[in-house]
């Protein structure tokens, strides 16, 4: 699969995406994941690409020709066919159901919005598909994008190490994921063996008991149970 982020910030997005496990899935080459700055079809020497909004109100709005320039350039004059996804609040919001049937496309665009988004021009003529990440508003599009990438990522062939890593995760069916323990349980297991033999064979812990085979700790975890 192939993943293009279209970005003010690609230095921000590869930070994240050079590290742990999508980082080591691209080294791999299970998943073809590249930044993309919008900046550099911004076409004027201080790489403008943000303008006022027509008819006035806060902010600035993203410029609709780079944006279409640099996806031109992206999918090859549009030889490449690619599903593009406007990251946006006001998009359908993402489960992990949707995450799935993208993880199965082969060339994904995802489009970072900035300042108070994208003219509504290139929604209108390229983009997709929109989704949010939640009903709440942050500065950009580029962390919505790297949530997308990763999640779908890790659902690539050969990307974890076997299918059940994601599969017994929670949302992945309709259960959520059981509650996950350090190896470093052993208090809390020496507490359910104690318990359970005091249940079903007590006469086991009484004949260690007068033969001094109790250890300090099997003790004093039998005395807390015989005193609730």
């Amino acid at each position: 699969m192939r993943i293009d982020i279209m970005t003010l910030f690609p230095e921000m997005c590869e930070a994240f995406l050079s590290e742990s496990i999508i980082g080591r899935a691209r080294e791999a080459g299970y998943v073809d994941i590249r930044t993309v700055n919008i900046r550099d079809y911004a076409g004027n020497k201080h790489n403008r690409v943000d303008d006022y909004p027509y008819g006035g109100g806060t902010g600035m709005v993203m410029q609709p020709n780079p944006i279409y320039d640099c996806y031109r350039a992206v999918t090859e004059g549009g030889a490449r066919k690619c599903h593009l996804i406007y990251l946006t609040p006001q998009g359908k919001t993402l489960t992990q159901e949707r995450v799935r049937e993208l993880s199965e496309m082969d060339d994904l665009v995802l489009l970072c919005g900035h300042y108070e988004g994208v003219d509504e021009r290139v929604i209108e003529e390229i983009v997709d598909e929109e989704i949010s990440i939640g009903d709440y508003v942050l500065t950009g599009g580029e962390l919505p994008a790297l949530i997308l990438a990763d999640s779908i990522s890790r659902m690539l062939p050969g990307v974890l190490a076997n299918e059940d890593a994601f599969t017994e995760e929670s949302h992945y069916g309709h259960l959520l994921e059981y509650p996950q323990y350090t190896r470093k349980v052993d208090r809390w297991r020496l507490e359910q063996a104690v318990a359970r033999t005091l249940e079903r064979r007590p006469d086991m812990l009484e004949a260690a008991e007068a033969s001094g085979e109790l250890t300090k700790e099997e003790k004093e975890i039998l005395d807390v149970l015989k005193d609730m």
